[in-house]
């Protein structure tokens, strides 16, 4: 049983210890005289525009695994379909079976919103009160630019009841109205 894999063994180990022997001998004559320009990122010649290091949109990764997932069913629905005359009623029941669990992964994927490019900003509370979620300032619509003029220190609008009532509250001191509860 042995001797009928040692050809193929002997050819393995004998391709692997090439290979090594390769790049060893490669490493230790090499030039080793490094550069700014051989430091550089390479643009077809160009000089380099910014940085090379630049972060993508994790979307693109959820769409090109989708492709892969699809791709992948659809090679292996190529083979069902040449034989599935011969295989019978089991084959056909056995692919819908794969195709459903592919296709609730994509109801998942779609109901979880990661195919949306465009996808909405979550809304964080700024804190909760003892009956709810108080709105965030950004979100309140009373308290957009210029509606009642009054700003916080860094020029952001504050309601007309947050605003300083006295030269103390405007110094930095806070009144009961103003101050904020943590969360319970």
């Amino acid at each position: 049983m042995l001797a009928d894999y040692g050809f193929a063994l002997l050819f393995i180990t004998i391709g692997a210890v090439f290979a090594g022997i390769t790049l060893l001998v490669a490493w230790l004559l090499r030039p080793d005289r490094p550069s700014p320009e051989k430091l550089t990122t390479y643009e077809c010649g160009e000089d380099p525009v910014g940085s090379a290091w630049i972060q993508y949109n994790n979307r693109f990764y959820v769409i090109a695994l989708m492709f892969l997932i699809f791709e992948v069913e659809v090679v292996l629905l190529f083979p069902w379909a040449t034989v599935f005359q011969s295989m019978g009623w089991y084959a056909f029941w056995a692919m819908v079976v794969f195709v459903s669990l592919i296709f609730v992964g994509f109801l998942y994927e779609l109901g979880k919103g990661d195919l949306e490019w465009d996808k909405p900003q979550p809304v964080v509370p700024r804190y909760v009160d003892g009956v709810g979620v108080v709105t965030p300032d950004w979100q309140d619509p009373s308290l957009a630019a210029g509606a009642n003029g009054h700003t916080n220190g860094n020029g952001a609008p504050v309601a007309a009841e947050a605003a300083p009532s006295s030269e103390s509250d405007a110094a930095g001191t806070e009144s009961d109205a103003n101050k904020t509860e943590p969360p319970k």
